[in-house]
């Protein structure tokens, strides 16, 4: 597997001597095992696509053959050979070149359309022949996936179908590097009794599954914790079959290392280690957070690092990636570069000591989220602590804030372009549509750059399909692409069938909604999801015209489309997008009504918004199954072995979605609009903002914010322990629903939206 670490090789990049001779050395020594490699690669692409297409995959012949590659970057070959009996033969370089040409070929040839929220794989009959051979070859050695945050926001409570699903769209967007984190906790568990942690000190140590992600990265210890010993076993469980399963397609897996925190139980085990208390992280204090690092000239950083390491190799195997984040979002003891060196040797050193071949895989994040503490001498300082070539970094939010710029391409060390785009899964139309039609392409033409792939790595998943797909295209683009004509073909896909209005939608999308430009933090700030004060946020990167002009659009498509799954997604995405347009709308007739002292508007607004918005909206969304709830809850439930896991599996997903912590501590961060968050969370809020509003004008006493949090935060923590159980299953239909709130709305929406802000 080591031959496929390959970064500089055909890429034309200035990478290091000592990189070039160990990927040589590397290439060389899997040279005898290629035949067995294409071999299981090539049974695990056909059993792809037979899980896609059924019995029509007879008709396409896959096939991997690593010599394609000649050494560099994947590469796959379409061509339709003589005779009927195989409509077209894709040969990939690896299992994932393969499915990315499979893809290809279902997407440019058969019309065909695959996304998080649904497919449309009507195929013709026959399938289409090719007049000529199509060969592609990525221009760079990766194309990553996945965020550290992913593992929390989206993944907690998946089951195996889930992960295949996943893994079958990862190989055919043509994603070659993934982190395999689940089950990680069972290793560390095993270490920490190895080195005499009793059981309570480690349940004080790991967090609830909802917020494993964080403290993974030393953020945080002990919330909505234990794990039970059943979790524990059924993630081993899934973890093994992720691995296998990506590896079989020709993934390189990510596995996690030792960072440098560890659980107070060791200061009692080793009273004279070295190490110091961190500060505390994102509003929680030391109940929580502030978690003890090792210093790393202590000996022990490198026995739990390598120790740890090897029991995740003894259990999975490895293809010698390993990532781990110190400093995430927290501020390192010392700023003196040798201090930073010390640090990322160290941690380097344990995942040698464990496997001589280790390659660190880190996010940049804390680069641009600390930039005062990250100046360039720090910057360099923990990158060269690591010999050049042994680490890439994640570039995490290049299409915003790119950090390669001002490090010099990361002072030689190998970097990933890579897209963040949301954060929290928030829901809510967004994209940098220009950024990253261009950004990667200029990243690569950088000075002396050390560019080596492009990357997807949201906080969460299941929203915006349209950025992914394109984002997934480019990543095997040699130039930009010509927007407006990609987006129109994408349409066409998506619903299987051409239709103007549902194209002249899209384009009203892309140049807007999808188009934010400068420096685009993708929150979603609407007054809709956020705690209701005088002071909140309204303002647009996009004219909001644009939204409701493509929600008539497609409704006018309702009766051709209509029975179009991702039609119907998406006329729930761009309907909701439109009726937090409108919330915020109401919301500043509210504000002026009450700082007017009108009394009647602001009884007229808030009551439109209270008793018919909001409770319409959440009709909307239970209409469908990804707009749900009760799907949210009830997979957390799912995973349960009793009745005692359910319920705090179930407080874990809850609180995630609002108060994100005991008291709120990151409240609405990782917000949703889902059919009974809506109503019973977001809409219990605003009736209680709107009467206090009410109140305040009647008795003639100013509203206090102080106060109004206090209740509101009884009302929040209430919806987390109210145990109520919500529907998994859609009701209502959306097109209707859908007319009835654009019937009732559209006219004076638009009517505001053209006056602009009052």
């Amino acid at each position: 597997m080591a031959a496929r670490l390959g970064l500089g090789l055909g890429l034309g990049l200035a990478l290091p001597l000592p990189l070039l001779l160990l990927l040589a050395a590397a290439a060389a020594a899997a040279a005898p095992r290629a035949d067995a490699r294409d071999a299981r690669q090539e049974a695990a692409v056909r059993a792809l696509a037979r899980r896609l297409l059924g019995p029509r995959a007879a008709a396409v012949a896959l096939s991997v053959e690593a010599a394609l590659a000649a050494g560099g970057p994947d590469t796959y070959r379409l061509r339709s050979p003589p005779g009927a009996a195989v409509a077209v033969a894709v040969t990939g370089s690896s299992g994932v070149a393969a499915a990315a040409g499979l893809y290809r070929y279902l997407r440019d040839f058969c019309g065909c359309h695959l996304s998080w929220s649904g497919a449309q794989l009507r195929l013709p009959d026959p399938l289409p022949r090719l007049r000529a051979e199509i060969r592609a070859t990525a221009p760079g050695r990766y194309r990553y996936y996945q965020n550290a945050c992913t593992q929390s926001y989206s993944y907690a409570w998946w089951d195996w179908a889930r992960w295949e699903r996943e893994i079958d769209w990862m190989a055919l967007s043509g994603i070659n590097l993934a982190p395999a984190f689940t089950g990680q906790e069972a290793a560390w568990q095993r270490v920490y009794h190895s080195l005499g942690l009793n059981q309570s000190e480690i349940d004080a140590y790991f967090t609830g599954p909802a917020f494993l992600a964080w403290n993974r990265m030393g953020n945080l210890h002990g919330w909505a914790g234990p794990l039970p010993p059943a979790w524990h076993l059924k993630q081993l469980y899934l973890q093994y079959r992720i691995v296998e399963r990506m590896r079989s397609l020709g993934m390189i897996t990510v596995l996690p290392a030792f960072a440098g925190h560890v659980p107070q139980g060791v200061l009692r085990v080793f009273p004279h280690v070295n190490a110091t208390r961190l500060g505390g992280w994102s509003h929680f204090d030391c109940t929580y957070s502030c978690t003890y690092l090792l210093d790393p000239e202590d000996p022990m950083f490198q026995v739990i690092g390598t120790l740890f390491l090897k029991e995740l190799i003894k259990e999975f195997g490895t293809d010698h990636v390993y990532s781990a984040d110190t400093f995430n979002e927290m501020t390192p003891l010392s700023s003196e570069p040798a201090y930073l060196s010390r640090v990322s040797n160290a941690v380097f050193r344990s995942m040698t000591g464990a496997d001589p071949e280790a390659l660190w895989l880190m996010q940049g994040w804390l680069f641009q989220h600390q930039p005062d503490f990250w100046q360039p001498a720090q910057v360099r300082a923990l990158l060269r602590g690591v010999p050049l070539g042994r680490m890439i970094v994640l570039d995490l939010f290049a299409e915003s804030k790119p950090v390669y710029q001002w490090t010099e391409s990361f002072y030689g060390q190998p970097f990933i372009w890579c897209m963040l785009h949301n954060f929290g899964g928030n829901h809510g139309l967004f994209g940098t549509v220009e950024a990253i039609n261009h950004g990667p392409f200029a990243a690569r033409c950088f000075p002396n750059s050390t560019m080596v792939g492009t990357g997807l790595v949201p906080e969460g998943i299941e929203q915006n399909d349209m950025v992914y797909e394109l984002m997934n295209e480019l990543g095997w683009r040699q130039e930009p692409l010509d927007l407006p004509s990609w987006v129109t073909r994408y349409a066409e896909r998506r619903y299987g069938t051409p239709n103007a209005a549902a194209a002249s939608a899209w384009r009203l999308l892309l140049r807007s909604v999808y188009n934010c430009t400068g420096v685009c933090v993708n929150h979603n700030h609407s007054p809709l999801v956020r705690r209701p004060s005088l002071r909140m946020d309204t303002e647009l990167w996009y004219n909001a015209s644009d939204v409701y002009e493509a929600w008539r659009l497609l409704l006018s498509a309702g009766a051709e489309l209509g029975s179009s799954s991702t039609f119907r997604y998406d006329l729930v995405d761009v309907t909701r997008q439109a009726a937090q347009q409108l919330v915020s709308d109401y919301y500043l007739s509210i504000r002026r009504a009450f700082q007017s002292h009108a009394l009647p508007e602001l009884l007229t607004a808030g009551g439109v918004l209270v008793y018919d918005l909001l409770p319409e909206l959440d009709s909307l969304l239970s209409s469908h199954s990804l707009f749900l709830l009760g799907r949210w809850l009830e997979s957390a439930r799912a995973v349960a072995t009793s009745d005692q896991e359910a319920e705090q599996y179930e407080l874990n997903a809850r609180n995630q979605v609002t108060l994100w912590g005991p008291g709120g501590n990151i409240l609405d961060y990782a917000n949703k609009q889902l059919g009974g968050l809506v109503l019973d969370y977001y809409g219990v809020r605003w009736s209680l903002f709107v009467s206090a509003l009410v109140e305040s004008l009647n008795s003639g006493s100013p509203f206090h914010q102080d106060q109004f949090n206090q209740a509101v935060f009884q009302v929040e923590r209430g919806f987390v322990y109210n145990k109520k159980r919500y529907p998994a299953v859609p009701v209502g239909d959306t097109l209707e629903i859908s007319r009835k709130l654009f019937l009732k709305y559209y006219p004076s929406a638009l009517q505001r939206s053209r006056a602009g802000p009052a």
